[in-house]
């Protein structure tokens, strides 16, 4: 079975289980070309594909399409936020995020439930946790511990059945195909933000001002030569947590713009969250 047809297959039975995929390339970066020039902020308004994890669906004909638009993909994304959120915890470069994990939950007493886990070609493990309707939790790297990030609204996790650079992701081989479990209470508490203290605006900023300056902050970023993208995503995410402590805009909308924005530009997922994530630590911190 070639890498093409393993990858589709196990979308399509991810979308048979409930979940929004997406074909992902090698690289597990979406693997569909960017309809736009670089600069553009749609999200699939457009109705064509290759907005990334906003293409994802449960419609199998259409994942289909998607598939056959991407005969190079080597595995399919799985939406996060809505339903489910995803842990991601790293085992590479002296980090190990079970430990990590493991560390949080005797601290906050905790217990990790055994839901469905998919094992990463470095070692590490993606645990899947179902949340209540209506929270929305943000992306977060390394925030909780080292090693451990959160895929939440605007996220994604590589789907079982996908090949990377690396390997493959397999499910977790004595636990399977079991059911997903509620993230425990404390657990959620602490991927949620912490409430801050804003500062009054100076003035009331409508919605628009606020999405043209989110849209701009994230053109800086897309048009960022190479050699300067990190350095580029930095600068514009400090802008936008400024924007956010303000009140002007919302923390995950900026989170999950920004990523995108630099996965676009060649950055995973993982790399452009602990970006913004460090960009987010030292406004706070300053």
């Amino acid at each position: 079975m070639s890498t093409w047809i393993r990858a589709r297959d196990s979308a399509l039975y991810a979308i048979s289980q409930g979940y929004n995929v997406f074909p992902l390339s090698i690289y597990k970066t979406p693997s569909i070309k960017s309809p736009h020039d670089k600069g553009h902020s749609c999200r699939g308004q457009c109705g064509k594909p290759g907005h990334g994890v906003h293409d994802a669906t449960t419609d199998a004909a259409y994942a289909r399409h998607l598939f056959d638009l991407s005969p190079r993909a080597a595995g399919y994304g799985i939406s996060c936020g809505g339903r489910m959120v995803g842990l991601d915890l790293d085992r590479k470069n002296g980090v190990n995020g079970v430990e990590s994990i493991y560390q949080l939950a005797a601290k906050h007493e905790f217990q990790i439930p055994q839901t469905m886990t998919v094992c990463t070609p470095s070692g590490g493990f993606h645990l899947w946790l179902s949340i209540p309707a209506g929270v929305n939790v943000p992306n977060s790297a390394g925030r909780l511990g080292p090693g451990i990030d959160v895929r939440g609204t605007g996220g994604y996790l590589v789907g079982p059945g996908s090949t990377g650079k690396a390997g493959e992701y397999t499910l977790h081989p004595k636990l399977g195909d079991v059911v997903v479990q509620s993230v425990p209470e404390q657990l959620l508490k602490l991927m949620l933000p912490k409430p801050v203290t804003r500062r009054i605006p100076r003035a009331d900023p409508s919605p628009v001002t606020a999405s043209r300056a989110l849209d701009g902050l994230v053109k800086v970023v897309l048009n960022a030569p190479q050699g300067t993208r990190n350095d580029r995503l930095y600068w514009a995410a400090a802008k936008a947590w400024a924007h956010v402590d303000d009140g002007h805009m919302g923390a995950a909308e900026v989170e999950a713009a920004l990523v995108e924005a630099a996965v676009r530009q060649g950055l995973t997922a993982g790399e452009a969250a602990r970006t913004v994530a460090s960009a987010r630590r030292s406004g706070a911190a300053a």
